[in-house]
Formats: structure tokens, sequence, C-alpha cells
């Protein structure tokens, strides 16, 4: 047999220790995805085992999503991802609405996990990390995340390093630090919801500044700066969310000058920034006037509530260290703890690079089902930017899918000032799977290209 797990390193019933060897042996790449995997017979004579122990083991790991048993062939490890059945309300069955990174079986989080917080409790015990902390994370986290941050952006400094419980909370802290109510924030045409409600919390306006497929138009924003004198302009310039559009190097040098120019402040949105490592963030081009969030929750998972603010100025850092311990007290110490090992080890790294081979897999399939349907992205981006025919509106169409059980958003979520185009937003990694997903976007191109009822019509 090609594949005999070491079963004596775990602990735990052994139908589970099958499990944790197959699952680790999946993460370290001794198996690989679409491998067959022995008979039940076959792996029960060799670990010497019950043949109904093999058969539980294998359940066990079809339900994690780890293997999978094709009619008259095997049992392989598993093309698709990890993802446990989530407990979607009815009527949605598949949710392309929520923009979250797919788990690939290469990802391997909850070993990762379990063996993170093990060696955590092996330096000191667990319970040392549940009393409060100075806010904004200790000397030793901010140096390890200011190292790592060093990678993509040369500038990072320890003293400059706030960290924060994820990305939505820095965008909040940096409108409660930087505007008053009545002040003005610019930012893309379209941009993403959790700032539209952060400014309504605070009683800030916000004016969209005109996009094209590359980003934010320079020259529309230079006029914007001019006529309305922001406190401070708000862009994702890296897989925008909603339309996926990236600016280029040349665009990215025109935005740093006019916010320059402007003498306002940048808060830029890094939350996709990881899965294009090689795009680096504006905050390189005028550090001293942006306040860069770097966020894990779109490139590891959502509920991993740790994010990076690197402040312009110590004065910038100090306001905003203030925010979080009015707002938050400080990040989740546990979850910190983890991701600084994390980080510090490589092991951040080695997830992160699952993810985006994931992400580009799922775009390809996009590009394979919706052929010749109108619509923006980018190779690692977790979702896509579909813009509707003639015969539909935006809202009428995630009316009508949603009704055949699939969701996704309308592009009035996105809208600052001007109408919303007749778009929606597409979130591939939602889905459990590639199966799962190439579902969901044959409902959704059978949708695109078919009449609405008369009630739908435009």
């Amino acid at each position: 047999m090609d594949w005999i797990p070491t079963i004596s390193e775990w602990s735990g019933p052994v139908y589970l220790r099958v499990v944790e060897a197959l699952t680790s042996d999946i993460a370290s790449g001794r198996l690989v995805r679409g491998q067959q995997l022995p008979t039940h017979r076959a792996l029960a004579e060799a670990l010497d085992i019950d043949l109904t122990t093999v058969t539980r083991a294998y359940g066990e790991a079809r339900r994690r999503g780890l293997i999978e048993a094709r009619v008259g062939q095997g049992t392989f490890v598993s093309e698709t991802t990890a993802r446990a059945a989530a407990n979607i309300p009815f009527p949605v069955k598949i949710d392309l609405s929520m923009n979250v990174p797919p788990q690939p079986v290469e990802a391997n989080l909850d070993m990762r996990i379990a063996k993170g917080f093990a060696s955590l409790q092996s330096k000191a015990s667990l319970s040392a990390f549940l009393n409060y902390q100075r806010p904004g994370g200790s000397d030793e986290e901010r140096d390890i995340a200011a190292s790592w941050l060093r990678r993509r952006i040369p500038e990072a400094n320890p003293a400059r390093v706030v960290i924060y419980p994820g990305n939505q909370a820095i965008l909040f802290n940096a409108l409660l630090s930087l505007t008053s109510p009545g002040d003005i924030i610019l930012t893309e045409a379209l941009t993403y919801p959790g700032i539209k409600a952060a400014a309504a919390k605070l009683g800030v306006r916000l004016i969209g500044v005109a996009m094209d497929k590359e980003g934010v138009l320079p020259d529309a924003l230079m006029s914007a700066c001019r006529q309305h004198r922001p406190k401070a302009v708000y862009l994702t310039p890296t897989q925008h969310n909603p339309t996926t559009a990236t600016l280029g190097a040349e665009r990215r040098h025109a935005v740093a000058d006019v916010i320059s120019r402007s003498g306002t402040f940048l808060i830029e949105d890094d939350a996709y920034g990881l899965l294009e490592p090689s795009v680096a963030p504006i905050a390189t081009l005028i550090p001293e006037r942006t306040y860069l969030a770097v966020g894990l929750s779109k490139c590891i998972a959502p509920a991993l509530r740790v994010s990076f603010l690197l402040a312009p100025d110590a004065t910038g850092e100090q306001t905003m260290r203030s925010s979080l311990q009015a707002t938050a007290q400080m990040p989740p110490r546990l979850m910190v703890a983890l991701v600084a090992h994390w980080l510090k080890t490589g092991i951040a790294e080695e997830i992160v690079s699952a993810i985006r081979n994931e992400a580009a897999g799922r775009q390809n399939l996009a590009r394979k089902i919706l052929k010749g349907i109108s619509f923006a992205s980018r190779p690692s981006a977790h979702h896509l930017w579909l813009s509707l025919p003639r015969h539909w509106n935006a809202s009428s169409f995630a009316s009508h899918i949603l009704r055949a059980g699939l969701a996704v958003v309308a592009s009035d979520a996105f809208a600052v000032e001007q109408p919303a185009p007749q778009a929606v937003r597409v979130s591939l990694g939602a889905a459990r799977n590639r199966a799962e997903l190439a579902q969901a976007l044959e409902l959704l191109a059978a949708a695109v290209t078919s009449p609405p009822a008369m009630d739908q019509i435009v």
C-alpha cells in the first residue's frame, strides 16, 4: 500500500487516531489531493485493527471533508475542501453572499490550532493569556508583527504597530480618531459596507469618488479633495470589495501624490493584500500619511479576530491605542498569542498559501462555468463582480436566485451616493467545496442568461 498511517503518535480512540494521522499526512504533503487510499480491509490488516474501526474512521474523515468515496473506484483524498456543512437558514442552500476564505485540506486549521495551543501551553499556562493586557499587544507581539509586516512594508516599526480585534475595529477607531460628526471621508464610488456602517454610527459623511476597472481615478480624487477638504480618504486598493479592482504601480504613485498634496490622510484597507503579496500597499509610498489595516480574517478565517494597524507616527499610534482601549479594551489575547506563534514559525504563510491556491482554483472554475458572461475578478480573489444584462436589475436578480436557494449581494449594498450599477458580488469562498461551488455557478449562469418573469422586468 502507498499509505499506512502512524497512529501511535496520536491519543484517543483508535478510529480518531487514524483520522488525525490522515489529517496530518494531508497537511504535510505526504498525501495529495486525489490520491487513492487503501481499502477498508487492507488498512485494517496493515494496522491490525478491526474492520469496523477503519469504517468508522473513514466515515469521520468523510464527514470532515478530508476524503471522498467514488462508486466502483475506492476512497480518495478529497479534491475539494475540509469545511464542514454549515447550518444555513432556510431557504438559502448555497450562500455566496459572505466573502470568506475557503478552507482547503492543505490549510488544516483544526490540527494547526490544536498544535499551536499545545505549543503555547508547553511554554506557559494558557490561563496566563486570560488576564488584561496593555491595549494594542505586548512589545514582543508587536515586534513579531512588525517583522512579518516588513516583508511587504519595509518601513514597519513595532513602535507604530497596534494589534486590533479585526479590521472593522481599526476602521471604526480610525474614523473615531480622525473625524467629528459632519466631517467628510472620501472613498471609492462603491465601497465596503463596513465603512458605511461605521461612518453612519459616527455621523461622518462618505462621498464616493469615480473609479474605473483599475480602481479610484487620481484626477477625480484630487478634484474631490479640493472641493470637500476631507479628513481622510478610505481605499481598498488591492482586490477592491466589491469590484476586485486593483491599482497598478503607476496609479498607486498617483494616488499617493494626491494624498500628500492634499494634506489629508489615507486609511488603507489591506484586507485582501496577502492574497497578492507581490503588490505593495500605498503605505510604502506615504507611510507618514497612512493608517494601514492588515487583517487575517479574509486570508485565514473570519473568527480569527487579529489585525495589525500600522500608524503613520507615534502620535497616531498613541491616539489609536487610546481609541482601542475606549472601544474594545484589547484584542483577544489567546488569539493574538496563537497568531504570533504562527507568524514567528512560518505557519501563517503556509496557511495563507494554501488558501491562496484554493482561491485561484475556484476562480479558474468560475471562468469555465461563467464563460461568455461579463464579470471582473482577480486570479486569487475570494469574489467576483458580475455585470448583469439589460433585462435584469441587481435587486430583482438577487431576489430571483434567492428563491432558488442561492444568495449573492446586489450592488446597492456597496453604493455610496451615485446610483449603483446593475451588478452583483459573488463570493466563491463560502461554498463548502468546489463541487458545491460548481453547482451554484451553473445555477447562477442559467439565471443570468434567462429572461426574468414579468414582475421582475426592469
